[in-house]
């Protein structure tokens, strides 16, 4: 349980309350719906954006916030991340999401959204009680509605053999990196308002929340159904092109579009002679190079910080957490 926090006692704890908190929020009379919000409830996950939160929170020291409320701000994050995950599989009809039955699968699509929409109530709840007349009530609504916005952008591209990294970029920045920026920066703001070290924090929590992405992306083709927990290269057959795909068929795409040109008919077969093309035209080592980029980035700045014990932590978890697959 929370393997990645083990070393940090103190955000261990934290995030023990962050669960708790959740736990105790996500209830409703409905039976089904009960049901799937104890799932969720129970599925504690890796916690990473309410852990980035309590330790961008350790870097000030004026305690503006009680701890009560920064621990009710750790689950709004948390919440979100939950409510767009729902979303997410509804629309890509995912079976699975790390190696369990995903909530659309087994509930059905109707109770899957209301789950998730009943999320969004929870994380503003949360929201209201912990930050109300603070500025990041404007900037929480605009977190969300970059990933909506990102998730819109990766719909319309399905299936495109035009698309770009550039594409892939600003659709991952919405959908993943947006709420790594948000709980950045929440966390040096209410421990510490300072402008220029809330961008500061924001760039960092960006940074990783891109190369974090591109990582997951590369496993696809690195890893094998067992080892991911989700069926491996399922985004092809969906249409969503991630960067090892795109790097690849950028330098042969007459290779590639008999294959791409089936959509959602691909077989399997087919899907792994994709996956082979990848690999020969160094998909997957353009991705890695791409993900150690925004590494390198998201570490220059760490080092910019301040705090030196805080900065070294933050270091250390952005390393054990961006390694996972280089």
């Amino acid at each position: 349980m929370f393997t990645l926090w083990n070393k940090f006692p103190q955000i261990y704890k934290q995030i023990n309350r962050v669960e708790k908190l959740i736990d105790d929020r996500l209830h409703t009379n409905n039976p089904n719906v009960e049901e799937l919000l104890r799932a969720l409830a129970d599925d504690q996950g890796k916690q990473l954006r309410p852990g980035l939160f309590l330790l961008f929170s350790q870097l000030g020291d004026q305690k503006l916030h009680t701890d009560e409320e920064l621990i009710k701000i750790a689950a709004s994050v948390e919440i979100l991340h939950k409510a767009t995950l729902i979303h997410d599989d509804i629309i890509d009809d995912s079976p699975l999401r790390r190696g369990k039955i995903t909530i659309q699968s087994k509930y059905g699509k109707d109770v899957a959204v209301y789950a998730g929409d009943l999320l969004f109530t929870v994380f503003f709840s949360l929201l209201t009680e912990a930050m109300n007349g603070s500025k990041y009530m404007s900037y929480n609504s605009q977190a969300m509605y970059n990933l909506l916005v990102g998730e819109l952008s990766q719909m319309h591209l399905r299936y495109s053999q035009t698309q770009t990294i550039d594409d892939y970029l600003k659709n991952i920045q919405g959908k993943t990196a947006a709420l790594f920026k948000l709980a950045c920066m929440e966390g040096i703001h209410f421990s510490e308002p300072n402008e220029k070290r809330e961008r500061l924090a924001g760039d960092i929590g960006l940074n990783i929340g891109i190369a974090f992405q591109i990582y997951d992306d590369i496993l696809d083709y690195t890893s094998t159904t067992k080892d991911l927990k989700k069926p491996v290269l399922e985004d092809v057959a969906e249409g969503v092109y991630s960067s090892p795909l795109l790097f690849a068929f950028a330098k042969a795409p007459a290779e590639f579009k008999p294959l791409l040109d089936k959509k959602q008919d691909i077989k399997p077969a087919e899907i792994k002679e994709v996956a082979r093309l990848v690999k020969k035209y160094n998909g997957v080592k353009d991705a890695q190079e791409l993900a150690q980029h925004y590494t390198d980035l998201a570490l220059e700045e760490i080092d910019l910080l301040g705090d030196r014990r805080v900065a070294h932590q933050i270091k250390t978890v952005a390393i054990r957490l961006l390694n996972r697959a280089s």
